[in-house]
């Protein structure tokens, strides 16, 4: 247990430190990194909160549309991001949209999808050139159901203030930094649970989506902080941490194997 424990808190050490920019300065690598303080750019959980669903955005038909019109009387999968984003969003969508192509529930039927973009910025182009493009892969995704959301800064400060996200755009680098995860809500926009982080699972969505429909509410989940922002100094692009994350999660893998073959091996104490 201790073990384990370990290495537990190591991932999440691991996902925290990764997240630092650096900056590249015409070509030249800057000596300043500026850390990161986690309170500003992460999730505050609200299990059981209320979703205010007449919150008024804009479909990507570039219809009016409220949360409440859009889902149908279904549980929402809520996805927050921006559609222009340089380096997690696509793949945290991409990540989703294989999970559900194996689920066993459809969109449209089963639960209602609402990707909201975070940058007031964006546009209904914005969101429709962005369905297309996540949604091309997985043709069980491409029908009803799925929603790429765009609208003012006081609709997303609603939103982003009732599930607990915290952003903030920073100017040096033209991007916005803010954590990764998903929120399932209830039909009646009650939030059920939070899956943070990425690397979702057919059977992680399956049951959550579940239990939001039942109206069930889960504890608040496992604090990972996973930033959606990066910046590479070596090749001057904005790449995603979190590959630099499973490349150190792997080591501490590797390390914490090692230990527990060794303690096993080991012949028993005679007394």
């Amino acid at each position: 247990m201790g073990l384990m424990l370990a290495w537990r808190q190591a991932a999440i050490l691991a996902v925290l430190f990764a997240g630092w920019p650096a900056v590249n300065v015409q070509g030249r690598q800057a000596a300043e990194i500026t850390p990161l303080d986690p309170t500003r750019y992460t999730w505050i959980q609200h299990p059981g909160a209320q979703v205010p669903l007449q919150t008024p955005f804009m479909d990507e038909s570039g219809k009016p549309a409220s949360l409440a019109s859009l889902a149908g009387g279904k549980p929402i999968i809520l996805d927050l991001g921006y559609f222009h984003c340089p380096s997690l969003c696509g793949v945290t969508r991409a990540d989703l949209f294989s999970a559900l192509q194996q689920s066993t529930l459809r969109p449209g039927q089963d639960y209602t999808l609402l990707s909201i973009s975070i940058d007031p910025a964006e546009t209904q182009n914005d969101a429709a050139v962005a369905r297309r493009s996540d949604t091309m892969p997985f043709p069980l995704l491409q029908a009803a159901g799925l929603h790429y959301l765009t609208g003012h800064q006081p609709s997303i400060a609603a939103i982003e203030q009732s599930v607990g996200f915290r952003a903030h755009y920073e100017k040096r680098y033209r991007q916005f930094l803010h954590p990764s995860g998903l929120v399932f809500l209830t039909s009646t926009g009650v939030i059920s649970s939070y899956l943070l982080g990425v690397g979702y699972r057919a059977g992680d969505i399956n049951a959550a989506l579940v239990q939001a429909r039942s109206g069930s509410i889960a504890r608040a989940a496992l604090p990972i902080l996973l930033l959606c922002f990066h910046f590479d100094s070596h090749t001057g692009r904005y790449t995603l941490a979190i590959f630099k994350v499973l490349r150190l999660m792997g080591i501490l893998a590797v390390a914490l194997i090692a230990t527990m073959v060794i303690a096993l091996s080991r012949p028993p104490k005679t007394r």
